[in-house]
């Protein structure tokens, strides 16, 4: 049995993030860093999917709380702000886990900042659940250019009505289609399947 989460505070440059570390059992193959939704939390129903499914793949995770949520703020803070304090957390989670590879992950907002921070922060996979490819209605404001700079394998797991629209399959990108909408909240059980099969092919092996 893993034990249960450990939370602790860590110093961003636009306040405190709050993170939630689950660990696995045994010799840990890497760590997969999850971020949550722009009006949601690390509760979401796909993240503790993805965090079940992590975990039994070997790998340890670590659920970030951006400092906006931490400060009790609904409405997101901007990129810049999303992005600095990933980066913060991911260097404590660095030393952390200290020679453990990083995979990036999160749910639509938390899926930009992965990808947006993959080369920065040395990620070695990253996992989108719901990337919200555009605004809905809006297709033509499509932030395909944050999912298509990812240069590691990316996984996307997206719900067949989700009015954030679907990117399509590319070289290094797998993208399951499950149904339901942008919660993903209809068929939790085909994302935790979907991350545990793909977690099991793109992490490193156990050290």
């Amino acid at each position: 049995m893993t034990a249960g989460p450990t939370t602790t505070e860590v110093d961003t440059p636009h306040g405190p993030a709050r993170v939630h570390v689950h660990r696995t059992d045994g010799h840990p193959r890497a760590v997969l860093l999850l971020g949550h939704g722009a009006g949601g939390g690390v509760e979401a129903p796909d993240l503790k999917a993805a965090t079940t499914a992590a975990l039994a793949a070997g790998l340890h995770v670590t659920l970030v709380e951006q400092p906006y949520r931490v400060a009790g703020r609904r409405a997101p803070a901007p990129a810049t702000q999303l992005d600095a304090a990933w980066l913060a957390v991911a260097a404590w989670a660095g030393e952390e886990f200290e020679g453990l590879p990083f995979l990036f992950g999160g749910r639509s907002s938390g899926a930009r900042v992965a990808c947006r921070n993959a080369a920065d922060g040395k990620a070695v996979a990253v996992l989108c659940l719901a990337f919200p490819v555009h605004p809905p209605g809006k297709p033509e404001k499509h932030r395909l250019a944050e999912l298509d700079g990812v240069e590691v394998p990316v996984l996307v797991v997206q719900g067949e009505r989700d009015p954030f629209g679907r990117p399509e399959p590319a070289p290094g990108r797998e993208v399951v289609v499950l149904k339901g909408d942008h919660s993903l909240k209809a068929d939790v059980p085909g994302v935790g399947a979907a991350v545990g099969e793909w977690l099991e092919e793109v992490s490193p092996a156990p050290r």
